[in-house]
């Protein structure tokens, strides 16, 4: 690396809360600075983008409802960059201070690094099972994973996510980018295809966002069954690592942190909240024998299933 590396910043929109505007001005702060903003804003006819956004340095593209997708609305948004480095970001997740780019770009200064994902932070209204969540998902040590860690680490050697990671977009041109249909999960679906082809992916723990949700159990089985039929749609990654063995791990740990700091009367509501994450997980790794009316009504992406017959 020379130092004199490029940085744009890709960020799907729809409908952004208040936290964005502070996204944007700590983007405009970075100690390494972000050269262009790509917004790739889903707009239904008659919505408005900001003013604020009205900026030489913010390119914005916009996209009708119908026409998003997680993986290949943002390989849209990469391919308007020429940057060395693209960092992909969701319209939620606030840098926590002028260093987000720096940390992660140092990433790639280890062999083989194609991706580099940051450190999530527990929001002030973060309830404490999410904080703790935030905790076991997003530690405070850097490390490095590659294939050779299938082994120890499971389904979480493909763990990368988009809410902030930093791409080597000329590996991304190579690999063809995130896949180019799918309801959920693009982050790790490319992420399988960075270790299978030798390259290695980094977290960066320098590297801070503010990012957390206070979901409720119907929440929780939407976001799961989502997740699920990705893995369903994809066994050639997800059939010889299993995921439920993560969950459980994360369930036992959390009831002992909760009586740690005295709050065990919150463990019904993480067995609540677990379940719900488990049956919508359960739904949605079956979900092509299930009527497509039912389908419909468990996922949280509507559009997705006007172009998909998975089900009956």
């Amino acid at each position: 690396m020379t130092g004199n590396e490029t940085i744009d910043a890709v960020i799907p929109v729809f409908r952004p809360g208040e936290e964005f505007a502070k996204l944007i001005s700590m983007l405009k702060q970075q100690k390494k600075p972000v050269r262009r903003i790509i917004l790739m804003v889903t707009a239904a006819p008659g919505d408005e983008v900001p003013s604020f956004l009205e900026d030489p340095g913010i390119v914005v593209q916009t996209l009708l409802p119908e026409e998003f997708d997680h993986g290949n609305t943002r390989n849209r948004g990469v391919s308007l960059s020429d940057a060395d480095y693209v960092l992909l970001l969701t319209q939620d997740a606030v840098p926590a201070d002028g260093r987000l780019t720096e940390a992660l770009l140092q990433a790639f200064r280890e062999p083989l690094v194609a991706s580099a994902y940051a450190r999530q932070l527990p929001k002030a209204d973060c309830r404490s099972i999410e904080a703790f969540t935030r905790g076991f998902n997003y530690p405070e040590d850097s490390f490095v994973k590659s294939g050779e860690d299938l082994p120890r680490l499971g389904v979480k050697t493909y763990f990368c996510s988009n809410v902030a990671a930093m791409y080597d977009r000329r590996v991304m041109e190579e690999l063809g980018g995130f896949t180019k249909h799918t309801i959920f999960n693009e982050d790790m679906i490319y992420a399988y295809e960075v270790i299978r082809n030798g390259y290695r992916i980094a977290y960066a723990a320098d590297a801070k966002v503010y990012h957390s949700h206070n979901y409720s159990g119907r929440e929780q089985l939407h976001r799961n069954f989502d997740l699920a039929v990705s893995q369903a749609d994809h066994p050639e990654i997800f059939r010889a690592v299993s995921s439920e063995k993560e969950g459980l791990g994360l369930v036992k740990k959390t009831v002992r942190h909760l009586f740690s700091v005295g709050k065990w009367y919150e463990v019904p509501l993480l067995f609540y909240q677990s379940g719900m994450k488990y049956a919508g997980y359960f739904l949605g790794k079956r979900y092509r024998r299930l009527p497509k009316k039912l389908v419909r009504r468990l996922s949280m992406n509507q559009n997705y299933w006007e172009e998909s017959n998975g089900t009956d």
